[in-house]
Order: C-alpha cells, then structure tokens, then sequence
C-alpha cells in the first residue's frame, strides 16, 4: 500500500508493508503437499506488499513457514522482508526462555499485554500479533480445547485475511 504524506509543502510518497502472522498447532505433519501450498500463500502474501513476517517459534508449522520466507528473503534481498520473533514472556523473566531457539531474525518483539500465566501469555502474545497483520496464515483444527482454535476464531473476529492450510474434512475456514 502507498501512501500520500505531506511535509513542509512538499508531498512525497511512503511504503507500508503489510504484516504477516504464522500459527499452527505444536505438532503439524510437515508434508510436500502442505510445504507446497505454504509456500505458494507465501509468495502470494509478498506479491501483495507483506514484507513483515510474524512467528512465535513454538510450532511445526512456524518452523516451516520461517524456513520458507527465508527462501524468499534470500531469493529477492531487494524487497526488504523482515522475519519478527515475537515473545510471551512471563512477567519476571528478563531472558528468552528456554525454547527459544536462535535463529536469524531482523527484530525480536514482546507485545505487552496482560496476562496471569504462561499459557495465556502465548494466547495474549498471539492476539497482539494478530491485530498488526493484514494476513495470517495457520495450520488448526476446529478442537475447542486448543489455543490455535482459539486464535483463529480471533483472527476471523477481526476480519482478518485468514488462510488455513490444515488439510482435512473437518477444516475449521
């Protein structure tokens, strides 16, 4: 998206880039197929203007969605795209925990949001994520119980552009 900006008389133009959040349940069976078609939601995100991709690293699928927008960045340095961890922290903890897994990020973030323990820390987390993007690509299952479930009904809520690549009849999109 572009965008008129008019300073001391003069106007020029400014770029937004668009954002991009990826969820999914913490075991996803990484397949070609699902490889294939998370890539090719990939490519269409970036040939729309997301240049921002989102990740909280505690699942299958954000692993496989970092590892494809790396391809990407790679492949076309000159569009600038910016891979984000996002952390849940707990309130006392001045570290990444100890998950984390270090990889090459452009920036890592902590959205503040309240919470009273870990669990709705990583939902908290998820939702703040959810609100900065224009699309959220996900790998859930309609399970009521579960926290990805939960974001996504979120992410629909607020009329995000939603893509759920989870793959069976019972898809929850």
């Amino acid at each position: 998206m572009v965008s008129l900006s008019q300073g001391g008389g003069i106007f020029f133009m400014t770029t937004i880039e668009k954002v991009c959040s990826c969820f999914g349940h913490s075991d996803v069976p990484i397949t070609d197929d699902l490889r294939a078609r998370t890539k090719a939601e990939i490519e269409k995100g970036i040939a729309d203007g997301v240049r921002i991709f989102l990740f909280g690293g505690r699942s299958d699928f954000d692993d496989l969605c970092y590892d494809l927008v790396t391809e990407a960045k790679t492949a076309a340095p000159q569009l600038g795209i910016k891979r984000v961890f996002c952390f849940a922290l707990d309130k006392q903890l001045r570290k990444p925990p100890r998950w984390f897994v270090r990889k090459e990020y452009e920036a890592l973030e902590c959205p503040a949001k309240d919470f009273d323990y870990w669990y709705t820390a990583i939902y908290y987390r998820n939702l703040a994520m959810i609100d900065r993007s224009d699309l959220v690509l996900m790998w859930v299952e309609a399970r009521e119980d579960s926290g990805a479930y939960k974001t996504y009904k979120y992410a629909v809520k607020k009329h995000k552009r939603v893509v759920n690549l989870f793959s069976d009849e019972r898809r929850c999109d």
